[in-house]
């Protein structure tokens, strides 16, 4: 690698700007200019910069919901699969011990889709907090941490994701079937001798794990596209960072 160049490889280009500041050792955002070649520091200025910047993050953060929102987006993912939650060890124990292992195996495949089925509301959340980033917001991002950028949307767009999720949480429990088999799974342990309820709210615990799975898709989106930037899939990204191949 020369000296002032940083080459890109083929991944995904979800957090692409934050590549420059790894490549710069944090250069400030007047010098990006510079990063970019003698024939686009003329043409680029950071106006175009921080478009470009939020430019990537849409296109990652698009890929982050299409890759947690598909069929086995969770429940294939070992990284974000949603495990039963520590306050049913007890009953899964006991309800396998009389043959209902496979129901319990159930009700974490159906914890997996109904996060599946309502990480698609992230999409809109997510494109509103790129739309109302500030310029300071962008400069944050540029020259901040591994997961600056991840960091940023989960101060900014949390509440709202929580606010959207919940309900469709609670409404895709219900279609999956993750309700109605809590329902009986809870009603055969405390028929048990010496077992009670749990105390879990089942909407809440698949809710926040959703969402931790969405910020870590995220997260991991960012890392890789600091050592390993790419994959500039429209003109304004082209137009960006295209000095920065060859």
């Amino acid at each position: 690698m020369r000296a002032g160049r940083c080459r890109t490889g083929s991944a995904l280009l979800p957090f692409a700007v934050a590549a420059l500041v790894a490549c710069a050792g944090g250069a400030p955002l007047g010098g990006l200019t510079g990063l970019l070649g003698a024939g686009s520091a003329s043409r680029l200025d950071q106006d175009t910069v921080v478009a470009g910047l939020k430019e990537a993050l849409r296109v990652g953060s698009g890929n982050a919901v299409d890759s947690t929102s598909r069929v086995d987006g969770y429940l294939g993912n070992p990284a974000i699969r949603i495990p039963l939650p520590d306050e049913l060890s007890g009953m899964a124990k006991a309800l396998r011990t009389v043959g209902l292992g496979a129901r319990v195996d159930e009700l974490e495949v159906a914890m997996n889709r109904a996060a599946e089925r309502a990480a698609g509301e992230a999409a809109d959340v997510f494109l509103a907090g790129i739309r109302d980033m500030s310029f300071t917001d962008a400069y944050g991002i540029l020259n901040g941490g591994e997961t600056a950028a991840t960091d940023y949307f989960r101060r900014t767009t949390s509440d709202e994701l929580r606010r959207r999720f919940q309900p469709i949480v609670d409404q895709k429990m219900r279609q999956v079937g993750l309700v109605q088999l809590y329902d009986e799974l809870v009603g055969r342990y405390t028929s048990l001798p010496f077992a009670s309820e749990p105390p879990l709210d089942l909407r809440a615990y698949v809710t926040e794990r959703g969402l931790d799975g969405l910020f870590s898709v995220l997260a991991q989106e960012e890392r890789r596209i600091r050592t390993d930037p790419s994959a500039r899939v429209t003109e304004l990204l082209q137009r960006v960072f295209g000095s920065q191949s060859g």
